[in-house]
Order: structure tokens, then C-alpha cells, then sequence
């Protein structure tokens, strides 16, 4: 079993927001809050740090696009930005009244889609530069987002969840789209969610991710709890829902001390999932047998973001203190990130017991 790791070298220096692959290579992308993007070569052990481009305000989501040059980023400007990552080149898509907390990229429908604390979605076509932007509204605030070929799923406040077909989101944008006469304009629409969800978690809501197979997704929130779920509406589909408990260790006295569930991240090819807390820990789930594969060592300060690899073979771990202990201050290499390789079996489900 491969078990190597290793630390990329000039890491960010501030609290690390999101970790991304490529889709089809080890380029990772890596965003801050000390308003950088990152963006590293980790095909070699120690990793290479390719580029760093700066903005103007922290940074809270990337993605890559249709190609590996092409990045968005969302963050506290306000905006949704293009990134060309061999020129450097940074063009604004659309404008949103507060802050961007998530963004996705839909290669299926080409469509890119940013969720603002302004309580608003924008969906953008990035192949189509004349197009102009439409706007959904969502009744909360929403904390996290993920896709699948066919679905997005947001969660919101309030334990509010919509999941949304991609396929009418996409088509409901280009027929507005079609008839808009200013292209720079967002147009506001109303699109119904394919399903309005209550979370099956009582406290809010950290992070979201969807299943590879289309089949659900897994949820997790400040209070030490993931929930598991499906999109069959079915009653017999709903009744396999559950929620765990994890990410909690006991102090001196043995009383359970709880830390959220700040990450979660899909295995492509074995479906199982890691979970990644602010006690420092990451852990392998089988979702479907309801067991935990196996736990990795400590780090040394709060896992703020997980990414896989295109090919499963890897899995990168952010770090950032969380101030979960109350302390205040930033130690001198709290922010770390970190590549294992991963063994055949060792992201392989157990089956049931």
C-alpha cells in the first residue's frame, strides 16, 4: 500500500478557502485569503509552484474550466472572474451585491454558476463571452454547492437545500439569454428547484458534496455530523438517508468535544468520500456500507479543504487554523497543504458488515 505525502512548497499565508485539481492532470489550484490564487504542479514530490496571481480581496472559490487554462474565482470583491492561467489575464463575468462564497463549473452544459451571500445565483456561459448573465434568487444565504453531470445541489441557511436540474437551468438561461438586447446585462429569472430539501442537520450547514454516480450526496455541518442522502424522491430511496456522528475527541475530563465538519470530497472512481474536521483529522467513509475506511494521522491545525485527483490515485489536504480552541493568532506554518498518494485499495469501500 502507497502511503507517501509530501508538502508543497510555498504554500499561501493565510487561511487556505478551496483546493481544486484538474481535471485531467495534477495541477492544483489553491485559494487564500491573503487575496492570492496559487497554482501548482504536484506531479513530483514537494510539488512546483507554477503561478501565484493576486486580487484585490480574499479569495473563497475556485474552479477550472472547459480547458487547464481556464479558472474561475469568487470572493469578497463582489465578483465572478475568469482566470487565464498561462497569460495571467483576469476578466470580470458578472458582479454580485455581496460576497461570492462558492463556484462551480458544469462541463456537461458548459454553463458556469456562482452562489452569492446575496442570496442570488448567477449563471453564466463562459463559450458564449456575449451572453449575458441570469440571475436566480434563493431564500437564503447559501454556505455551499456542488454538482453532479445532471444536478446542482445548494445548501442554504435556515437548513434550506434546493437541488436543481441542470439541464433546465441551462435552458432557461439561454432562452433569456436569446431575447436579452444587452449583453452586459444579469437578468433576473424564476426557476424552481427540481426539489426543495430540509437538511437532515440540525446546525449549519459547513460544506457539500456530491456523489460521482449521480446517485446523492453527502452533507456536514458545525456540530460534528454528516448526513448522507439520495435524489430518488422515493419513499423507499428516502428511508436509506442517515446522519453520524464524527470529528469529536475527548478532553481530560472524557467529555466529547465537538468540532466541525469543514470539508467533504468524492472519490471518483470508489464513490467513498473524505471528511475533513477542525480537529485536524481526515477520514475515509463508505457512505453506501455506513462505515469508515480508516483515519489519517493528525495535522497540525484544522483540514479546511480536500480535493481528489481526476484519477483517484491522489488526495490533496489543506490546513489553516480554525480557532477552534479559542487561542487567537496565526503560528508561523499553520497553512500547509498536502498531497498523498493514494495506495489501490486504500480509498476502496469495506462493503457492509
Amino acid at each position: 500500500m502507497a502511503n507517501a505525502q509530501y508538502e508543497l512548497s510555498d504554500p499561501p499565508s493565510d487561511a487556505i478557502s478551496a483546493i481544486k485539481f484538474a481535471p485531467g492532470s495534477l495541477r492544483l489550484l489553491v485559494s487564500s485569503w491573503d487575496k492570492n490564487v496559487y497554482l501548482y504542479d504536484t506531479s513530483q514530490s514537494g510539488g512546483q509552484l507554477l503561478r501565484k496571481f493576486e486580487l484585490r480581496a480574499p479569495v473563497l472559490d475556485v474552479c477550472f474550466g472547459e480547458s487547464e487554462d481556464d479558472a474561475y474565482l469568487a470572493g469578497l470583491d463582489y465578483d465572478v472572474r475568469h482566470l487565464n492561467l498561462s497569460t495571467g489575464a483576469q476578466t470580470v463575468l458578472s458582479s454580485h451585491t455581496a460576497g461570492v462564497r462558492s463556484i462551480v463549473y458544469s462541463s456537461q452544459h458548459r454553463i458556469l454558476i456562482s452562489a452569492s451571500w446575496d442570496s442570488t445565483l448567477h449563471i453564466h456561459h463562459p463559450s458564449s463571452p456575449g451572453t449575458p448573465t441570469t440571475s436566480v434568487s434563493l431564500p437564503s444565504k447559501p454556505f455551499s454547492m456542488s454538482l453532479t453531470p445532471t444536478k446542482l445541489v445548494v445548501a442554504m441557511a435556515s437548513r434550506a437545500l434546493h437541488i436543481y436540474d441542470l439541464s433546465s437551468l441551462a435552458s432557461a438561461a439561454s432562452a433569456v439569454d436569446s431575447s436579452a438586447d444587452d449583453p452586459s446585462a444579469t437578468i433576473s429569472v424564476q426557476i424552481e428547484p427540481w426539489q426543495r430539501r430540509e437538511s437532515s442537520l440540525k446546525f449549519m450547514t459547513r460544506a457539500i458534496a456530491c456523489m460521482p454516480n449521480d446517485a446523492g450526496y453527502a452533507s456536514s455541518s458545525i456540530e460534528g455530523r454528516v448526513a448522507v442522502e439520495w435524489f430518488d424522491p422515493s419513499p423507499e430511496s428516502q428511508a436509506r438517508k442517515y446522519a453520524f456522528k464524527c470529528h469529536r475527541l475527548a478532553n481530560e475530563q472524557g467529555i466529547d468535544v465537538v468540532y466541525p465538519v469543514n470539508a467533504l470530497a468524492f472519490h471518483p472512481g470508489h464513490g467513498t468520500f473524505a471528511s475533513g474536521g477542525g480537529d485536524g483529522f481526515v477520514a475515509l467513509w463508505d457512505g453506501v456500507a455506513k462505515r469508515r475506511i480508516r483515519q489519517y494521522q493528525k495535522y497540525a491545525s484544522s483540514v479546511s479543504a480536500l480535493a481528489f485527483s481526476g484519477d483517484g490515485k491522489y488526495m490533496a489536504v489543506a490546513i489553516s487554523p480554525g480557532f477552534e480552541d479559542g487561542k487567537e493568532g496565526f503560528a508561523e506554518g499553520a497553512v500547509k497543504v498536502f498531497v498523498r498518494e493514494l495506495g489501490e485499495n486504500e480509498a476502496k469501500g469495506k462493503g457492509a458488515k
